[in-house]
This record gives C-alpha cells, sequence and structure tokens, in this order.
C-alpha cells in the first residue's frame, strides 16, 4: 500500500508540473513541442536535452536530486505562495482569478512567436500542438501515468532519479527517432503515437 500512494503521489505530481516522464510527447504532442525550441514543428536531441533540464528544475522542488512526494508538497506550496500575492496566508477569488490571467497572458506571449500581438493561424496551431490540442485552458486526461513512472523507476526506490528521468525520456525519443538522425519529425511523432496507440489496442484486446 504504502509503494503505490508513493507511486501516486509522484505521479500526481508530474501532472500538476505538466510534464510526463517516460513520454517527452505524451498522448497528444504536448510535450514534444514544448521542447521545440525554434518552433519548426520538429524536435532535435539537443532541444530535447535541453528542455529535459528545464523541466527537471521545475519537478524537483527541493533540489534533492530526486522527484518524490516530498517535491509534490514543496510544488504545492510554492503555487500557493505564487497566488497568494499579498502573503496573508489565503487565496481570495480575486487572487485566483489574476493568477489565471497571468497564465493566459503568458501562454499568449510563448505563441506569439513573431511579438506582433496577435497569433497566426501558424501561431494558433503551434499553441494546440504544444497544448495537446486542447485549447486555452484545458487539459488532457492523466492517461496511464503511474505505468510510465514504474518503468522510470529501474532501481525501485519508490523515487526517480535525475538519470533516470532522462534515460526514460531519450528512450522514447530514441524509439520515435525512426530514422536515428537525431531528429524526430511531425510525421515520426505521428507513426510512434499511432504505435502506442495499436500496443494498447492490442493489450486491451
Amino acid at each position: 500500500m504504502k509503494k503505490t500512494i508513493l507511486i501516486s503521489s509522484a505521479t500526481a505530481l508530474l501532472i500538476a508540473s505538466g510534464v510526463a516522464i517516460a513520454a517527452p510527447g505524451g498522448g497528444g504532442g504536448k510535450g514534444w513541442m514544448r521542447a521545440d525550441a525554434n518552433n519548426d514543428n520538429q524536435v532535435t536531441r539537443a532541444e530535447m536535452t535541453a528542455s529535459l533540464e528545464e523541466r527537471w528544475a521545475k519537478m524537483d522542488a527541493n533540489q534533492d536530486g530526486q522527484i518524490s512526494s516530498a517535491d509534490r508538497d514543496a510544488r504545492k506550496a510554492q503555487r500557493f505562495a505564487e497566488m497568494d500575492t499579498n502573503g496573508d496566508g489565503g487565496v481570495s477569488q480575486a487572487e485566483m482569478e489574476a493568477h489565471r490571467a497571468n497564465r493566459k497572458a503568458e501562454r499568449f506571449a510563448r505563441a506569439d512567436v513573431d511579438g506582433d500581438g496577435k497569433l497566426s493561424q501558424e501561431e494558433m496551431q503551434n499553441m494546440r500542438g504544444n497544448r495537446g490540442g486542447k485549447g486555452w485552458g484545458k487539459r488532457g486526461g492523466k492517461g496511464k501515468r503511474g505505468g510510465m513512472m514504474k518503468r522510470a523507476d529501474t532501481n525501485g526506490d519508490q523515487m526517480i532519479s535525475k538519470a533516470e528521468f532522462q534515460a526514460a525520456a531519450m528512450a522514447r525519443f530514441n524509439k520515435a527517432d525512426a530514422n536515428g538522425d537525431g531528429i524526430v519529425t511531425a510525421e515520426e511523432r505521428q507513426a510512434a503515437r499511432e504505435a502506442r496507440r495499436g500496443a494498447r489496442n492490442k493489450r486491451g484486446g
């Protein structure tokens, strides 16, 4: 039971952070496109490596070199502090709405690549890809990330080390990079998604 609770806690942390450990692309491609630093609709090994470094820094909230239930608690406290702007120990409706507005503004700014204050059709499409095709303010389903956590935790200590995190993510990158050129294209991402979907359907059948 304790093992299940710890894995569930770590999984909840990843979901709250918008990160999938073993599947950089998740189900809808969100993680893959977050790594696409130059917005050319493909992800290089260097871009993925840089993205993993950035995500690890956010996920390892207490900076102890491991992802565990302690990081989930630290992230909760951090998010609360960000919302409680006047530091009175409570989040008012105004503070919550301001927090949401700031997040939307940040997403718009990231999507507005040319900085003209408007989103072109291409920028809109890229924005939807970055959010898993779900649009503004919505999240994709949780899926079966508990299984991903178990696969990433190769030594079974109920914590994910940085090495385990990187190895799990890069294994998925290498699998998607069908021609081994160090770049995952849109076509390779689609093929990887279809292969995973087929494998899930086969297991379910």
